[in-house]
């Protein structure tokens, strides 16, 4: 069974059934990747703590290792991105998508046992390699299915997804946290010797993406558009990363790889260290571990939930003015936003929160590449081009993770948010050259 974009639908009551299961799997498939994306990010500095047996969130090698964690996840993300893009241009973008989201089920939930930081770090590797692919086949699949109209609002929904996802495992941290000292005193004494029911415990809610998979294979079709491409398309070149270096594709390919490099590189960065900054601010600082960690999540919901509404105005924008024009000027809010959260030698909470959800806003940019990207590139190419081009941006942002991890100042994270503020300035320069997609 196959399912077509439908271009005449004027209105959602003239949807097909079919297209509304293609969107409801990726938007599942997104806001799963939310929850896992972050669940590891709200808890880094006292799971790795732990596992270093280090007595302070401050000591520098709680720094450094968290740093090379949040790297190798973003790495992977980006592999993950080229791998199963490739594998959704050849087998099909459903099966594909099926796989991705059991490949982050497992390996998140898998974090649990962890019991030194470099086995976290494989599973955190190993799980983005999943959520990599999952955005790589979920975009393409819609833009494939939906008709063309609609894909600015599609983004919207998609990345609001993402956004949910995160508030979720916020939710999920704060819940965890509040119960942390019943849990301790119940479930300690039969685990390993040096283990902590928290943090770890949050990872096993990351299991629960796994129920999807049997309904995506049951109930999603492989777009038409897919199918009639696969039965006419050159085997060969189908799903082939050096063809993105080749004429015609090399434009477009080197000039989306800097907008997403840009873009992606600064948001990690801002997502990672903030909440270290915000954990070593004197009000907070001297806070019990719960109080702190709920604090935390707080600011955390506030930046995403800002994020569901910067998500839609970007849909609108995009809609009016075009997906270039529209990524030029959201990236601005980012960096300007950033700089003056952090321009000021010492800000408060209250101060820094607000900004920080400003961020938030600004941040739906990045629904925006889930329906720009993939019509860029021809169809037996595409999840292999949006999946490769987007997600090898993360490459540049774990460099730069690593990079802020090892070489500024312990407590210094003012400073790397303030250097965060210039990173979306070339990205603002290369979509300026970037083409609006026709199909």
């Amino acid at each position: 069974m196959t399912t077509s974009p439908g271009k005449e639908a004027r209105s959602l009551k003239e949807i097909s059934p079919t297209q509304w299961r293609t969107g409801l799997a990726s938007w599942l498939g997104w806001f799963f990747d939310g929850l896992e994306m972050h669940l590891y990010t709200l808890v880094a500095a006292p799971f790795v703590m732990q596992l270093v047996h280090a007595t302070a969130n401050s000591d520098p090698l709680v720094k450094s290792r968290s740093s090379w964690i949040q790297a190798a996840f973003l790495i992977g993300w980006a592999l993950g991105g080229g791998f199963f893009g490739r594998i959704g241009d050849r087998i099909g973008r459903t099966r594909t998508l099926a796989v991705t989201v059991l490949f982050y089920a497992i390996f998140t939930g898998a974090s649990f046992l962890a019991d030194t930081w470099w086995q976290l770090m494989i599973c955190r590797f190993l799980s983005a390699l999943g959520i990599g692919g999952e955005w790589a086949v979920g975009s393409s699949l819609l833009s494939e299915t939906w008709p063309k109209r609609w894909r600015p609002w599609i983004a919207a929904v998609l990345q609001s997804g993402v956004n949910l996802g995160v508030i979720l495992a916020c939710a999920v941290v704060w819940l965890f946290s509040n119960f942390s000292e019943p849990l301790r005193a119940a479930l300690n004494p039969v685990l390993p010797e040096g283990w902590d029911i928290f943090p770890r415990c949050v990872f096993l809610v990351g299991v629960l993406p796994a129920v999807l998979v049997w309904w995506i294979r049951r109930h999603v079709p492989e777009p038409e558009e897919w199918t009639a491409a696969k039965s006419q398309g050159d085997d060969a070149e189908r799903g082939s990363i050096t063809a993105l270096f080749r004429a015609p594709l090399r434009r477009i390919t080197l000039l989306s790889m800097v907008v997403c490099a840009s873009g992606l590189t600064g948001w990690w960065a801002f997502m990672f260290w903030h909440n270290q900054h915000i954990r070593n601010l004197p009000e907070l600082a001297s806070l019990a571990v719960g109080d702190r960690e709920k604090a935390l999540s707080m600011v955390f919901a506030g930046v995403i939930g800002l994020s569901v509404v910067g998500n839609f105005f970007c849909g609108w924008l995009a809609q009016r003015f075009g997906y270039r024009k529209s990524i030029f000027w959201m990236f601005a809010g980012l960096g300007l936003s950033c700089a003056a959260a952090h321009i000021p030698e010492s800000s408060s909470f209250s101060t820094l929160w607000k900004w920080y959800v400003t961020i938030g806003f600004f941040s739906g940019v990045f629904g925006l590449f889930t329906m720009y990207l993939p019509p860029l590139f021809p169809t037996l190419q595409r999840t292999t081009g949006a999946g490769f081009c987007y997600n090898i941006g993360r490459i540049a942002a774990a460099a730069g993770t690593v990079y802020f991890g090892l070489f500024s100042s312990v407590g210094d994270f003012r400073g790397t948010l303030l250097a965060v503020s210039v990173i979306f300035i070339p990205g603002m320069i290369a979509v300026l050259f970037m083409p609006e997609p026709t199909e």
